[in-house]
């Protein structure tokens, strides 16, 4: 089966050797300088530093040719969530070609998800999907097992991301609730954030397991509510990759809130991280839909308000644990 990523980030890269040696994969990079230099040198050190590509991974700048290549077996699309819209489009607009995205979170402005965009962009193309679950780059780079879930409506897709990606480091799911899948990786994000700020405070182990344990009971409220299935919330999609992004050291987010517990200045957190923290952009969003739809998300509200420079972390906590007694569920 041929494959084509769109994206030479880390995510995109680490992806693309992870099949390489299996099935014809074409890595697409952005920028035609990035593009050579990664076919000659066969290293992608801006994004992952030390980990050879497969000789049988080629890279190129060709937008049409990386997509002819998929055409018949999957285009993987490995971009920050604000190129997703930009990257649908550019498609042909051909009803049986399979799409998945691997981005997480929020589309700034209009505040869709993934499927609410290729729904706008992509109407008549049905074969299009999410890629999500617990993963850091640079283990799935490493060949670690990694396990991961493809969510669509349309199950020959579904079945067409396990033909193409599973193998013996990657172990791929598949769900029928891209809605559920969608939000939960959008919200470990910010819900990622808000662990950080925790742990850079020195709250200890205590307040890190109670974050993540409402964090996800606010990922549930607000996906139920957005049409998702509860239980999509139990499974790689929400809990596993909520329990990765909020104790890895590897997590953006999570070095978002660290840093941001230290009082500096999100403009300097964001330069010195180098990379896109997807939780940063989606917080706000996230809290707007939930308001939207009656939902009540308070560590989120929390972390837009430490993000907004509206409160400190301390002010912060103290309006989160300050907040009256109610039942669990």
């Amino acid at each position: 089966m041929n494959l084509s990523v769109l994206g030479a980030g880390a995510w995109g890269t680490a992806l693309a050797c992870s099949v390489a040696e299996r099935h014809p994969t074409l890595l697409w990079a952005r920028d035609a300088a990035q593009a050579e230099a990664l076919q000659r040198m066969r290293r992608n050190e801006r994004y992952l530093p030390g980990i050879g590509l497969p000789q049988a991974l080629q890279v190129t700048a060709d937008f049409d040719a990386a997509v002819r290549h998929g055409a018949g077996g999957l285009v993987l699309i490995a971009t920050p969530m604000a190129a997703l819209r930009e990257m649908l489009a550019r498609l042909p607009a051909d009803p049986g070609l399979g799409v998945l995205w691997l981005c997480k979170g929020f589309e700034q402005g209009s505040g869709r998800l993934g499927h609410e965009i290729a729904a706008v962009v992509r109407p008549a193309a049905p074969r299009v999907g999410v890629l999500s679950g617990p993963s850091f780059a640079l283990e799935v780079a490493r060949r670690q097992p990694t396990a991961l879930v493809a969510a669509s409506t349309d199950a020959s897709l579904r079945e067409a991301a396990v033909d193409a990606l599973h193998g013996d480091a990657l172990r791929v799911y598949t769900s029928a609730d891209p809605v559920g899948v969608e939000v939960g990786g959008a919200v470990k994000n910010v819900l990622a954030i808000a662990t950080g700020i925790a742990d850079g405070m020195a709250l200890g182990m205590n307040a890190r397991a109670a974050l993540v344990t409402r964090g996800l009971a606010e990922m549930t409220r607000l996906g139920v509510a957005l049409g998702a299935r509860p239980e999509t919330f139990m499974g790689l999609s929400g809990l596993g990759d909520l329990v990765l992004t909020t104790t890895g050291d590897l997590s953006r987010n999570r070095q978002v809130g660290l840093r941001l517990a230290q009082d500096l200045p999100l403009a300097q957190v964001l330069a010195e991280l180098g990379h896109v923290a997807e939780g940063v952009y989606s917080a706000a969003t996230a809290l707007q839909r939930a308001r939207e739809l009656g939902v009540e998300m308070p560590i989120t509200d929390a972390v837009v308000q430490v993000l907004d420079g509206r409160a400190t972390p301390a002010q912060a906590l103290e309006r989160l644990m300050g907040r009256g007694a109610r039942p669990e569920h």
